[in-house]
């Protein structure tokens, strides 16, 4: 894991950089830092047949998804889903996003980046004890698992 390092930081910059801007989703940031990682490594041929930085790169860009925000309540452009319908919510309310929310409505910004950080903590309580589950999760036959995924799935859309 410590190998690892390099590759971590490099995917960490990448959603960073890419987050910020308004427009490019996640999925733009996980292709750049996997053909990055890939033109760095030093064995490229085998990325594609399992190897650790070609999975452990690209999943670093998930930085990106929070960074979402920051476009829209700086600018009160939305970068995506979410932050399109959170922008929606607020204009409903009154709250303009743009340069003047933080002197306008500091309470209302401060409390959306409290509630990520509080989200995150959560996550983090709630998904350290659970990595044996998910472990275990990865032992059943894919043969099995994957018709039970789909039909659980099926029936949560026809509901």
């Amino acid at each position: 894991m410590a190998r690892l390092g390099s590759t971590d930081r490099r995917g960490t910059i990448i959603g960073f950089l890419i987050g910020i801007i308004p427009g490019p989703g996640h999925v733009i940031s996980s292709f750049v830092s996997y053909s990055i990682e890939r033109r760095l490594s030093k064995t490229p041929e085998q990325f594609g047949h399992g190897a650790v930085a070609g999975v452990a790169g690209p999943s670093r860009p998930t930085i990106q998804r929070p960074l979402a925000f920051v476009p829209m309540l700086a600018l009160g452009l939305p970068s995506g889903a979410v932050p399109a319908i959170m922008l929606a919510a607020m204009m409903i309310h009154g709250i303009a996003p743009g340069p003047l929310l933080i002197q306008q409505q500091p309470d209302l910004f401060w409390s959306v980046i409290a509630s990520m950080y509080i989200g995150n903590v959560v996550l983090l309580i709630l998904n350290l004890p659970m990595v044996g589950i998910f472990v275990n999760l990865l032992r059943i036959p894919y043969s099995y698992l994957y018709p039970s995924i789909s039909r659980s799935r099926r029936s949560a859309s026809t509901r």
